[in-house]
């Protein structure tokens, strides 16, 4: 399993379209074949800080979210609306 944590820090002006977005690409997200968990949280100690977690069964699965279109838009997006650049680590996980 692939875990995918990111973040991203919007300008305060730009909360909500961030929020719109972010909730919009996880919905999608989640029905893309591969895809165990897809959120986004809000950081309680910044109300601008988004939070993105990600499970995926494998590598080639994340691969095609990653190529897909509605995903390199939603960065651009995101990129354009944000205090900085997004930030993104991935782990591989064994499930037990």
């Amino acid at each position: 399993m692939i875990i995918v944590w990111g973040t991203v820090e919007s300008k305060p002006e730009h909360r909500d379209e961030v929020r719109r977005l972010g909730l919009e690409h996880v919905l999608r997200s989640r029905l893309e074949s591969g895809c165990i968990k897809h959120s986004v949280q809000i950081d309680v100690e910044n109300e601008n800080r988004f939070v993105f977690y990600e499970e995926w069964q494998d590598m080639d699965a994340l691969k095609i979210h990653f190529g897909v279109p509605e995903s390199t838009q939603f960065v651009k997006s995101i990129n354009a609306l944000a205090v900085g650049k997004s930030n993104m680590k991935m782990f591989n996980a064994e499930q037990r």
